[in-house]
């Protein structure tokens, strides 16, 4: 696993914290913003997108990845999650699950509107995980 400099840290968690104001929440009330840093050094953020029928919501997590993986990227360094609450939340099983098939190594910061922090690797969030490399 690369290091982050402090400023990609920094800017990572800025576009997660931005992209938050653009999430679609009607029904949770729960604005999620997240940002992932790829392997070009670009950060593509993203943001939770509920529906009425709510199997067929989307996290914020994966919608940054699918916006990096759309965009052509397929290393993922970094991951940051903002969350509107006084603790940091983790990313949902699913998330780190997607996370994990671009960016099994990757670090994931988790942050609030506290000063309190998650500052942890993907692969303690996500022990024994299932990817690419468990398949023939």
């Amino acid at each position: 696993m690369q290091k982050i400099s402090q400023s990609a840290y920094r800017r990572l968690e800025k576009a997660a914290r931005s992209a938050a104001a653009s999430a679609y929440a009607p029904y949770s009330k729960f604005p999620v913003g997240a940002a992932v840093l790829c392997g070009s050094g670009r950060i593509y953020p993203g943001c939770n997108v509920e529906n009425a029928s709510y199997g067929l919501c989307n996290c914020a997590e994966r919608t940054a990845v699918f916006r990096a993986v759309a965009a052509g990227e397929t290393a993922i360094r970094a991951v940051a999650v903002y969350t509107p609450t006084r603790l940091p939340t983790t990313p949902c099983g699913a998330c780190r699950q997607v996370i994990n098939e671009f960016g099994p190594d990757a670090l994931v910061l988790c942050v609030c509107d506290a000063d309190a922090r998650i500052d942890t690797k993907l692969s303690a969030l996500l022990p024994g995980a299932f990817g690419p490399a468990s398949l023939p």
